[in-house]
């Protein structure tokens, strides 16, 4: 079931009516609701895959309750490893077994001996990288002493699968959701018109933007070899807009649902394309996983303490991690290490932190400067982005390579796919500098839309909303599903 889908637009107010007026604002109630209903969203995918999200909750579940019965550290420390083997074996079989075995077969073959290694035929379960890792977190806490295991089975299931943060994050923390899910909750109108904003402007992301700018993706990347080096760098560039509308889009829907039932999910992008170091995008793209990695690998490690070496080491861990988390795919391994390369200068020169409030914060424009180092950043994340796009290395290799010849200077043509979007790239790029202004505008706030307009005439206000909505209907995409539904 997507968030984009009428599917989803029956759902939602169902079970928002249930919620807070069938169930007699009875928590337990509320609570088994949720459940019910996040069950049902997971099993509209593939209701097999229930079992294995069943399976995973109730692992956890079990385990967090040993370790935290358990009298001695050697059994706490058996539970806890227990769980992470097997949580971590299933993922790996799911999502990288194919993986190690089609790279162990080129290894071999690259030493002339021929190896045939059997495969698995099977489709990799929606959401159980997101999954996975609430259940890591919340027993990785547990064995640090960090926080008491839930006994109640029911509210634990609810902070795994909750279902706007199911399939696709936020990563949420046992720490910050499970209080949530326990304490009584009270309708807030304001809260849930702001999550209707919230879900407002993550359907003008996904829908009008990140949809559109696929299908000039999707033609550009299709056929490298045919097209010019400036035709090459915008579809870069329009990936770079496509997966921020796309992932980010995804996270204010869920944000924003989550808030119509009272509860507040992790923020999970913080205007990362106006970041002036790679540092500081990093602490604004995918926060709930970039800080996941950080605290429970990271910090273990050593983090930034230590030698040049161990920092180097630790860095390069990190980040390539993060891309093999993304994928089996040697892309997302190399766009990793590119980020890490990316970011070892300003740890190494002690700059990683020099970032940490909003650019031009408080002021209407940025400097010269920021606007400059705003760029470069942009445009190495670009370049970055060419990695995560492409189907294998080669792709990646000719892509680039395609960009930096002499038709880089000349206007880009699109008249090599054989095809022409129904949104012609005049109307696309007016729309892109549209929602960028608006981003702009909002970058102090939660969301872009969070007071935009508050202070306007409520007629000019609606007005507003409803050019949104109509946008939405008017200009959408093809319908593409969302992108880190595959991770």
């Amino acid at each position: 079931m997507l968030f984009n889908s009428a599917d989803f637009a029956i759902f939602l107010p169902v079970v928002f009516l249930l919620y807070w007026f069938a169930t007699g604002r009875n928590l337990r109630v509320q609570n088994a609701l949720l459940l019910i209903s996040s069950y049902f969203f997971y099993a509209c995918w593939d209701w097999r895959f229930l079992f294995l999200l069943l399976f995973s909750t109730l692992l956890d579940y079990f385990t967090g309750l040993r370790m935290c019965d358990s009298r001695n550290k050697a059994a706490r420390k058996f539970w806890f490893l227990l769980s992470v083997i097997i949580n971590l074996g299933f993922l790996g079989v799911f999502k990288y077994y194919n993986f190690f075995a089609a790279s162990f077969a080129e290894a071999m073959a690259q030493l002339g001996v021929q190896v045939n290694p059997r495969t698995l035929d099977v489709i990799l379960p929606v959401g159980i990288s997101f999954y996975t890792f609430h259940g890591l977190s919340y027993v990785i806490d547990i064995y640090k002493e960090r926080i008491k295991a839930e006994r109640n089975f029911i509210d634990y299931a609810v902070f795994v699968s909750f279902f706007p943060l199911l399939v696709a994050g936020p990563i949420e923390r046992a720490t910050h959701l499970l209080p949530q899910i326990k304490r009584q909750r009270v309708f807030d109108y304001g809260k849930a018109v702001d999550g209707l904003r919230q879900i407002l402007w993550g359907l003008f992301k996904k829908i009008v933007i990140a949809d559109n700018c696929a299908e000039y993706v999707n033609l550009i990347f299709n056929g490298p070899s045919a097209q010019p080096g400036s035709t090459l760098l915008l579809g870069a560039v329009l990936f770079a807009f496509q997966i921020y509308g796309d992932f980010s889009g995804y996270s204010d829907i869920a944000i924003g649902t989550a808030r119509l039932f009272g509860i507040e999910l992790l923020r999970n992008f913080a205007y990362p394309y106006f970041s002036r170091d790679i540092a500081e995008f990093w602490r604004r793209w995918h926060i709930s996983l970039s800080t996941w990695f950080r605290d429970y690998l990271y910090i273990p490690l050593g983090g930034s303490r230590g030698s040049n070496w161990m920092k180097v080491r630790n860095t390069f861990i990190i980040f390539v991690v993060s891309g093999f988390w993304h994928g089996a795919n040697w892309t997302f391994i190399v766009w990793g290490a590119l980020n890490a390369v990316y970011f070892l200068p300003l740890l190494l020169t002690k700059r990683n932190r020099a970032n940490l409030e909003t650019v031009a914060q408080g002021k209407a424009l940025p400097t010269p400067r920021e606007l400059a180092n705003m760029a470069l950043t942009f445009t190495l994340t670009v370049l970055a982005w060419i990695f995560f796009r492409a189907e294998d290395m080669g792709h990646a290799i000719t892509y680039l390579g395609g960009i930096f010849q002499s038709s880089l200077f000349s206007p880009p043509s699109l008249a090599a796919t054989g095809h022409i979007p129904k949104i012609t790239l005049t109307v696309l790029s007016g729309l892109i500098i549209l929602f960028t202004g608006v981003e702009w505008a909002g970058r102090e706030r939660k969301h872009a839309l969070e007071r935009l307009g508050l202070g306007w005439r409520p007629v000019v206000r609606q007005a507003m909303y409803y050019a949104v909505i109509f946008s939405i209907f008017w200009m959408a995409g093809d319908d593409q599903q969302f992108i880190y539904f595959q991770f």
